[in-house]
């Protein structure tokens, strides 16, 4: 199974135009199976990001709009090549008065049966992230799981990660950002210990549709 996630934010000041026709080549590239993306934004726009990206893996798609104006939404999506179990549900992962975060966890009928999918983008400061992060475990199961998005993590300080490798230890350790010149690892794949991640890599080309590098990952089933 591929798998991929990419915060898209860079698209707005890194490419003015926006040009979804080449965030969306990026990801018909690499031809994944399951795809997270993180800040999209449709504030100010005539057209609508969120339906556009929705094509770009599948029929199967739900998205998460933590921002709602009338002058548009700010949020992620999940994208997949396969159907949903049942309809995903939308967790708010917020703290206190901080920007509103969500999840989303779904339950996907791939062909290699049937996997958790978990796919969020956590907050910047340290104890935001630590009670996201915890809040991120009444959402695991533990096999088959597979969480992923921006998890802005990147002190080992009531770290993300930290909390997350109790149950899902198999994870990705690349640098994304920024994505000139890559230092933080802020954007990662986890995986339960049942599964193998058998090799995961970026895509330096994405540099030109975003500040982030996207995480693409193959993930073995042992079974």
């Amino acid at each position: 199974m591929r798998i991929m996630t990419w915060n898209v934010h860079g698209i707005f000041h890194l490419n003015p135009g926006f040009d979804l026709d080449g965030v969306c080549s990026v990801i018909r590239h690499w031809s994944p199976d399951v795809v997270a993306l993180q800040e999209v934004d449709s504030r100010g726009r005539t057209d609508d990001p969120f339906a556009l990206l929705a094509k770009a893996v599948g029929d199967h798609s739900v998205d998460a709009r933590s921002i709602v104006t009338q002058d548009g939404d700010y949020g992620q999506v999940l994208l997949s090549r396969w159907p949903f179990a049942e309809p995903p549900t939308i967790s708010d992962v917020s703290y206190q008065e901080r920007e509103p975060r969500r999840a989303i966890a779904a339950r996907i009928l791939s062909d290699f049966g049937e996997m958790r999918v978990i796919a969020t983008h956590l907050g910047l400061s340290i104890h935001e992230r630590h009670a996201q992060a915890h809040a991120l475990i009444d959402l695991v199961q533990p096999t088959r799981t597979i969480v992923l998005g921006d998890f802005n993590d990147w002190f080992w300080v009531k770290s993300v990660r930290g909390v997350l490798a109790r149950i899902c230890p198999v994870r990705t350790r690349l640098r994304t950002f920024p994505a000139r010149l890559p230092m933080m690892r802020l954007d990662r794949i986890y995986a339960s210990r049942d599964l193998i991640i058998r090799s995961a890599w970026t895509d330096r080309k994405a540099r030109a549709y975003s500040d982030h590098l996207p995480v693409i990952a193959d993930i073995m089933f042992p079974d």
